[in-house]
């Protein structure tokens, strides 16, 4: 029963759980019938070994189906009986069953059969009549399954599907599975990429995954491959199967595994010029080779897996390798394939050839499309007969792959690159890999000595892509004037639409808006939004307008731009990219309120940035799912999040900033405030200071000042709160000056100026009156009635605090809402009727009182009153704080009363 190729069991604790379930629950009068079922190699037999392994004491019966013993009749309930019966009927045989498992000690037991899709029928029919006519034990029957071929008698699988009560789907290991298994059976730490690359070869299939970790060199696992291998045993049923094929259908299976993707079934039929292709389509599909399927209205060919094609593929002899893409080369469509079949049929260098790719990446990278440039240029490299013209190509792709985030590759090829000569390219794309690994020190040294050795006059190119990559060390560094002065310098260096020039205009206007210039940053973005071209260009100018709207409080248009720059598939455009999008657009989600949705873009962020490695952007991306998870009391997941997002003083600002502010939110959430001023202290030093203070970007003055104060350093809080109120108010900037008004208010209170702070804390909260900012208002009526409860004002404290609750609720900030539960608590009174009246409410107010009143939804007061739906619930907030109630139907009561 055991299979070698699965013996190390990896990744499944749930089904584990499941079988411990379904043997628990199995009685004497309800066995537990389970049906196991998966792709053949998945680690069925494994998991179920496993599980009786951990029940030893268990008494158990288990047979093993073979294909050559399907026509045996009762050949299973002979294995699991250990011996012939002496019946020769299924009913018969049922009984004896029933006994012999009777008669086993304990008061259960297990059945197993494995492999049942070959059993035989007599003996399933068996097993289903013994089941009720057992005495005493409760048994739990365990039944293993595959995906059917065309062999299996249909009686027996029709049999097997009536004859399970429950099923347990076996799926496929994923990356860090696979991580696990490699590193028990080959001793090999397993790359992240690569863990994921060999996950979508073998389909997570842990028999092929094992296979291929005994069979190849542990060393070879130790940095990404661009091929990986087919494991023997694939390699050998597929080339026997299609040695069994005729010559047209061996002819259309070896065609569409050349051409890219699921080609077209027309594309596959021209190249393997055969005469009726639909008969060696179906020839090929009964071989289990291909099969049909449709994309778009268009029949194409589909391999039933990837390593299936893979065998194919890497099975064809040198000339017949040449022969069909040169001949694909020929019959396709898109330029960009046709230059790939005939790099691929040409295995010595072509100068002309490697030509024609160099000039097909520029073209691409005119309109951004970095992986297409890359794949141009490596081929164009390896064409290429003149070793400077080589080492150039190569560089330039290397460049490429970075830019669109391929960081596994690009390091895959870094030792080559450190190699070559010193020159200025060289020097900047090792500079720009540098910034993505989040490496300042190494990245500046790169640059440094790139713009040294470049002259600008002679080699514009060269320069504003130094300047450019400046701009992105700029950004990462958080510095405004240093990402103007470089991006003005890369446009100034060549054409408009030249991708530096693009790339540095995307950036420059964040830069602008870091050193307090928005009004300039609006009108850059304004102009580009009319230049640039669509595409993956304009993925480059969403993600950056898209963040400076967040960060001058437009969440609902940062959203927008967001969610259009995060798509990569449809325009080519870079990973990279689009992680930088979805951590602002987490961000954006987050101060909306849609913290599901912030946390679903969190976790397929942080998936890709394994994938990729891009360190530069991990403690961003992180610092969402951190905060999130915090205030829905999910410590284990946050804590989680923290580990991921932790960077130092040393790392890039834009690394230590969202780090800091993830371990300084994570511990407010806990009330731990000495631990919110450690984690935030270090940015009151960083240098320099413009981009740190300039609000919007970064709201970290709000809770080091909360935190000041909370631990009794009130005057210290005053001295640090001053500037940036200023700046604050000078920008006109208002979720700011709400936060930081929620700040000066606590200061307030402590010093005992109760009306003061009231004013102040009202004054914040006029601040969000019209500002989408869910998250942000429930802070300020928290810290309002705090300050009011401790000042002595318990029942309008009540009040304030019930509306920071109801806003923490609707957020599913768990943590909050019990804080604000132990708040009203502390006060001592029951929100008891307010002696404010309806005449006290501001005509807003009461006109959405009296359609609320009236038993209007808050969508039907909105539209009576022409406002959003959120406004008629900040009003609606409002009126209950300032009534003292706590639901519509209290609130139509007072009105009646009043009115």
């Amino acid at each position: 029963m055991s299979d070698p190729a699965n013996s190390e069991l990896v990744g499944r604790s749930r089904e584990l759980a499941s079988l411990e379930a379904f043997l628990h629950g199995a009685t004497p009068d309800m066995p537990a019938v389970v049906l196991v079922e998966g792709a053949a190699g998945i680690g069925k037999t494994t998991l179920v070994e496993a599980f009786l392994s951990a029940h030893s004491e268990v008494p158990t019966l288990a047979a093993v189906s073979t294909p050559w013993a399907t026509g045996h009749p009762f050949g299973v309930v002979e294995q699991l009986l250990g011996s012939a019966g002496t019946a020769r009927h299924p009913l018969g045989v049922a009984h004896e069953l029933a006994a012999a498992v009777t008669a086993l000690p304990g008061g259960k037991v297990v059945v197993v059969v494995d492999d049942a899709h070959w059993a035989d029928l007599e003996s399933l029919q068996a097993v289903t009549s013994a089941t009720p006519l057992l005495d005493r034990p409760a048994m739990l029957v365990l039944i293993t399954t595959s995906e059917p071929t065309a062999d299996v008698s249909p009686d027996v699988l029709e049999l097997l599907d009536r004859l399970h009560r429950h099923r347990l789907c076996v799926p496929p290991l994923d990356a860090s599975d696979i991580r696990t298994l490699a590193n028990r059976i080959a001793h090999v730490d397993l790359p992240a990429p690569v863990a994921h690359q060999l996950t979508q070869h073998t389909a997570g299939n842990p028999r092929h995954v094992t296979q291929l970790l005994h069979e190849v060199d542990p060393d070879a696992w130790s940095h990404w491959q661009p091929v990986l291998p087919v494991p023997r045993a694939v390699t050998a049923s597929v080339r026997s199967r299609l040695t069994a094929c005729s010559a047209p259908a061996r002819a259309l299976v070896e065609s569409a595994s050349v051409l890219v993707g699921d080609p077209r079934f027309a594309d596959a039929a021209e190249l393997a010029d055969i005469a009726n292709p639909v008969e060696a389509l179906d020839e090929a599909h009964r071989a289990g080779l291909l099969t049909m399927g449709e994309h778009r209205g268009v029949t194409v060919l589909v391999f039933p897996s990837a390593l299936t094609r893979a065998a194919v593929y890497r099975d064809l002899g040198p000339i017949r390798l040449r022969d069909l893409h040169e001949h694909a080369a020929r019959i396709v469509d898109d330029d960009s394939q046709r230059l790939d079949h005939l790099a691929a049929a040409s295995p010595f260098p072509d100068p002309d050839l490697a030509d024609e790719l160099d000039r097909h990446a520029v073209h691409r990278a005119t309109v951004g499309a970095w992986s297409a440039v890359a794949d141009a240029l490596i081929k164009s490299s390896r064409l290429s007969a003149d070793r400077r013209m080589r080492e150039q190509r190569l560089i330039r792709a290397v460049d490429a792959l970075v830019g669109t985030g391929n960081l596994p590759q690009a390091i895959a090829f870094a030792p080559e690159i450190e190699s070559f000569p010193a020159s200025p390219l060289r020097d900047a794309v090792l500079g720009y890999l540098a910034i993505q690994r989040g490496r300042p020190a190494e990245a500046d040294l790169l640059l440094t000595q790139s713009w040294s050795a470049c002259d600008p006059a002679t080699d514009p190119a060269t320069a504003a892509l130094i300047c450019q990559r400046r701009v992105l060390d700029s950004l990462a560094r958080w510095h405004g004037p240093d990402l103007v002065q470089w991006g003005s310098r890369a446009v100034s260096l060549v054409d408009p639409s030249d991708p530096s020039a693009v790339e540095s205009a995307a950036i420059m206007g964040l830069g602008l808006a870091a050193t307090g210039k928005t009004t300039e940053a609006r009108a850059a973005y304004d102009h580009l939004s009319a230049t640039v071209a669509l595409g993956a260009q304009s993925q480059r100018f969403e993600m950056a307008r898209g963040w400076l709207d967040l960060a001058l409080d437009e969440p609902e248009a940062a959203r927008q731009e967001l969610e259009s720059a995060v798509p990569t598939a449809f325009r080519m455009g870079s990973a990279r990219i689009s992680l930088w999008a979805q951590a602002w657009l987490a961000r954006t989600q987050f101060a909306l309120g849609d913290w599901s949705g912030a946390v679903t873009t969190v976790e397929r962020a942080a998936r890709q940035l394994e994938d990729v490695g891009l360190d530069l952007l991990r403690p961003l991306v992180h610092w969402t799912g951190a905060q999130t998870q915090a205030l829905r009391g999910n410590r284990d997941a946050a804590q989680h999040h923290l580990r991921r997002a932790a960077a130092s003083l040393h790392d890039y600002p834009i690394m230590f900033l969202p780090s800091s502010l993830a371990r300084a939110q994570c511990a407010e959430v806990e009330a731990d405030y000495p631990t919110v001023i450690r984690a935030l202290e270090p940015l009151t030093r960083l240098q320099p200071r413009e981009g740190v203070d300039e609000p919007g970007f970064w709201h970290w003055p709000d809770v080091y000042a909360n935190a000041l104060v909370m631990v009794g350093r009130v005057d210290d809080a005053d001295t640090f709160l001053i500037p940036h109120e200023e700046r604050a108010a000078a920008r006109q900037h208002r979720s700011a000056q709400a936060l930081l008004g929620y700040a000066r208010g606590r200061i307030l209170g402590a010093r005992g100026d109760i009306d003061a702070a009231r004013a102040v804390f009202e004054q914040a909260l006029q601040h969000l009156d019209t500002l989408p900012l869910p998250y942000d208002r429930a802070r300020v009526n928290f810290a309002y009635g705090q300050t009011l409860r401790r000042a002595g004002k318990r029942r309008e404290a009540d009040a304030v605090i019930q509306a920071a609750r109801e806003g923490y609720s609707a957020l599913g900030a768990t943590s909050y809402v019990l804080r604000c539960d132990r708040e009203i608590k502390a006060g001592g009174l029951n929100l008891e009727r307010s002696r404010v009246s309806l005449a006290d409410l501001t005509p807003q107010e009461q006109a959405v009182t009296e359609l609320v009143a009236g038993g209007a939804s808050n969508k039907e007061a909105a539209g009576e009153l022409f406002l959003s739906v959120k406004t008629v619930q900040y009003h609606l907030t409002r009126v209950y704080a300032k009534l003292g109630v706590r639901s519509r139907s209290e609130l139509a009561a007072q009105f009646r009363n009043d009115g």
